[in-house]
């Protein structure tokens, strides 16, 4: 049912650039002819541009590019290489004046990780745009998951490294498709098997089964321990999972905004804490318009969609700055 890549649908393109030595990048979702938009944020500590823009009751009805970018707050500056860019194509909301592209962003905090004083700036935007294509999706260790982790209850030392994942799926001639950046405080959950595929990892390798190993820790027993509470006190604003879900469905605003809201059952569906105060989780919505559809349809499987990119997020993650990551464990194992 699923296959794999949010370019999957028309008009659709997705571009990485990132600094591997740093371990930060930012990804962009480019969609030039623009797509009718909207997003959910939910969580305690986000980190976002141009939301408000994409609510229902605003003048703005279609986007022109989402920026999935590393370098918490920092990482923001990205967009505006993005604009340029835009701008450059003669892509934008026409004023009259002047073009002005509706660039909409959410960052996550990877300054824990390689080089905190080397963030994503306009250039790497920009680099991002011009790498961007409809062709395949390069996952794991780029773009804005260069540097992300999951499981940070123990700290960064006790983290697990992940990534960029896509999915997409196919129902007649609707197609939904994600792209996710997974950075949770949390662990991360294959929901078709129930089991912990990243997060934090225990001490003396006791907790949740692992291949033929006790390795993690799991996150959301350990925190309501007496040792977990009072760790849980020091806990950072370092995490989120963002994303960003597009079809192929003609919606209005408001379901826009609906799908990104119901998408966000994805995040519940493998991320255990979800939306807690030390993530900022944030999803976009764009709808392009091709194909007639129930906006529950759309809003139900994106969900599945965006659960599913979550799982490759982990997946397709190399390990980094010491940090072990799924096939690395999994190698180990056989």
């Amino acid at each position: 049912m699923f296959t794999n890549y949010l370019t999957e649908i028309p008009g659709i393109l997705v571009g990485h650039a990132q600094n591997t030595a740093a371990l930060t990048g930012c990804t962009v979702v480019l969609c030039p002819r623009g797509a009718v938009s909207g997003v959910d944020q939910r969580g305690g500590a986000p980190g976002t541009r141009e939301t408000d823009a994409l609510r229902p009751m605003h003048l703005v009805q279609k986007a022109h590019a989402v920026v999935l970018s590393g370098g918490s707050a920092y990482g923001l500056d990205a967009s505006s290489g993005v604009m340029k860019y835009l701008e450059e194509n003669k892509s934008g909301f026409n004023t009259g004046v002047v073009r002005v592209p509706i660039v909409a962003s959410a960052v996550l905090f990877d300054l824990g990780i390689g080089d905190p004083s080397i963030r994503p700036d306009a250039a790497m935007g920009y680099d991002a745009c011009t790498a961007a294509s409809n062709g395949p999706i390069v996952e794991g260790n780029v773009g804005a998951g260069t540097g992300a982790t999951a499981g940070k209850l123990f700290g960064m030392k006790q983290a697990f490294k992940t990534g960029v994942g896509t999915a997409s799926l196919k129902i007649g001639r609707l197609v939904i498709g994600a792209i996710v950046v997974a950075n949770p405080f949390g662990d991360i959950i294959d929901p078709d098997t129930q089991q912990i595929i990243a997060g934090a990892r225990s001490f003396k390798k006791v907790g949740i089964q692992f291949g033929r190993n006790q390795y993690f820790a799991d996150t959301l027993g350990s925190m309501s321990s007496t040792v977990g509470k009072a760790i849980l006190k020091l806990a950072g604003f370092s995490n989120t999972v963002i994303g960003v879900v597009v079809t192929n469905a003609k919606l209005n605003k408001e379901e826009t905004n609906k799908v990104a809201q119901m998408a966000q059952d994805g995040i519940a569906l493998t991320v255990r804490p979800a939306h807690t105060m030390m993530d900022g989780d944030t999803i976009f919505a764009l709808a392009t318009g091709e194909t007639r559809e129930d906006v529950n349809i759309v809003g139900a499987y994106a969900a599945q969609v965006f659960a599913q990119a979550i799982v490759r997020s982990v997946k397709s993650a190399s390990p980094a700055a010491d940090l072990p990551a799924y096939n690395s464990i999994n190698t180990q194992n056989d």
